[in-house]
């Protein structure tokens, strides 16, 4: 029973390509207007500093609500059809925003824009479409798309709005909405199956999520980087401009090359992380490194080396968490919830930078200076890292499916006691209609004869 590869397949490597670029297409269309907005929102009817930080921020808000219920929709509805329905959420804000000559028109539209809540849901099919072992390698593909569409949006943004205002800025995330459903419908592969959850109700389900001890800690984590990601981007701009001499326009050539010198150097460790079962040692470390990132940027924000060369410490750890983060996520959550887990991660993701973007604005407004704002959100880290340090190290499992054909309802209840009976099977999911059981494994103590004696056919899931 071959339970295991050390490569991706072909499918897997195309659902990881396929969903990290709707990633892009959304994020590049989302980040593009925080370059330009707060200067170029100016000219809208109604507008003030209050309501433009509004304009920017309702979208997080928007997908921080939003993203629980689509998490638990995903465990029970088709995971493409809710990404299409989110995508096309997505392009109408953008419409009603092009369309709009006041501030409340472009709130109401970046407000639409967020009702599309996908993150977690893409994260639960990328979990269907990938093995639990290739599951990091997948994630870090997801991560990086993240992270190269912030660097290519700073510099895609300004050039955009430079030459077709505001209106073709949010008229280019109408056609990024539509291309991304094209690719959905037609490019990203179908799962053979999708392991849905059916408790007896939703609020049990999420009760246990959310009740549960280990994805709180990663919620933690992925809440507090964002909080520190969107305030430490409130100063960074101004940085660049007075202490770096750098024009807002040739910003984003100070961020691509960081993101991407960031990437390389974060793949090895995420290499590390799954091939020799550190996930935990190096997630603790990738922690570390963001701290280490905002203490240098507190110390040594004077010059542009020194701007430069905190970003870059500090994205170094940003990248490997963004991968590490959902993979744990993914890992961690029970067999037939991982929509429902993927969902209160991604809630606490823009609920940490909505929250982000007013305390850096607060933090600004009460004009601190730079060496105390990084030190505020060193703080914040390492608040985190005492957090993730006594976490449980994840399960390294494989994904087996058994195939048993037709199976009585009344026999499933006792299939799956048996199945969990057998050494090194750590959870099961038996689906009726389907006729088969999905089985969390741990390769290395698995009973390799005892699951033989089922009467199934097994395939890696």
């Amino acid at each position: 029973m071959n339970l295991s590869s050390n490569a991706m397949t072909s499918g897997e490597r195309r659902a990881v390509a396929t969903l990290a670029g709707l990633f892009s297409l959304r994020m590049i269309g989302l980040f593009m207007i925080m370059p330009v907005f707060a200067i170029m929102g100016q000219t809208l009817t109604g507008s003030s500093p209050q309501l433009i930080g509004l304009a920017i921020g309702i979208y997080a808000w928007a997908q921080s609500v939003l993203q629980i219920p689509l998490g638990l929709l995903a465990d029970r509805m088709d995971r493409k059809r809710l990404i299409i329905q989110g995508l096309a959420l997505f392009a109408i804000g953008g419409a009603v925003a092009a369309c709009s000559t006041s501030i409340w028109g472009v709130i109401l539209g970046r407000f639409i824009q967020g009702a599309g809540a996908i993150s977690g849901v893409v994260m639960a099919l990328l979990a269907d479409l990938t093995r639990e072992e290739q599951r990091t390698k997948a994630m870090a593909g997801i991560g990086m798309s993240i992270g190269l569409s912030f660097g290519a949006a700073f510099v895609i943004g300004p050039w955009l709005a430079g030459h077709f205002g505001l209106h073709g800025l949010f008229w280019s995330t109408v056609v990024f909405g539509i291309i991304g459903m094209a690719v959905t419908q037609w490019v990203v592969p179908t799962p053979v199956i999708s392991v849905r959850h059916t408790p007896s109700s939703y609020w049990h389900q999420l009760r246990d999520s959310v009740r549960h001890p280990e994805l709180l800690r990663l919620n933690w984590g992925i809440f507090s980087l964002h909080v520190v990601l969107t305030a430490c981007f409130q100063l960074l701009p101004i940085l660049l401009l007075k202490n770096g001499h750098l024009l807002p326009a040739q910003h984003g050539w100070i961020y691509l090359p960081v993101l991407l010198g960031s990437f390389v150097c974060a793949v090895p460790a995420i290499i590390i992380a799954e091939k020799y079962r550190r996930m935990k040692s190096v997630f603790v470390f990738s922690i570390a490194v963001l701290a280490l990132g905002m203490v240098s940027l507190a110390l040594f924000h004077d010059s542009l080396a020194g701007i430069v060369t905190g970003m870059s410490i500090f994205f170094i750890g940003f990248n490997m968490l963004e991968a590490l983060l959902p993979s744990l996520v993914s890992k961690i959550s029970p067999a037939g919830g991982k929509g429902a887990a993927m969902g209160i991660y991604s809630s606490s993701q823009f609920f940490g930078a909505g929250l982000g973007g007013i305390c850096g604005g607060w933090l600004l407004q009460h004009q601190l200076d730079p060496t105390t704002f990084f030190a505020i959100l060193a703080v914040a880290i390492f608040i985190w890292l005492a957090v993730a340090a006594t976490m449980a190290p994840p399960p390294f499992l494989n994904s087996v499916l058994l195939n048993f054909g037709n199976i009585a309802s009344a026999e499933a209840p006792e299939l799956a006691a048996r199945l969990r009976a057998v050494t090194g099977v750590e959870d099961v999911v038996v689906l009726v209609e389907e006729g088969v059981a999905y089985l969390k494994v741990d390769k290395l103590r698995l009973d390799q004869g005892a699951l033989a004696a089922f009467p199934a056919t097994a395939v890696a899931a």
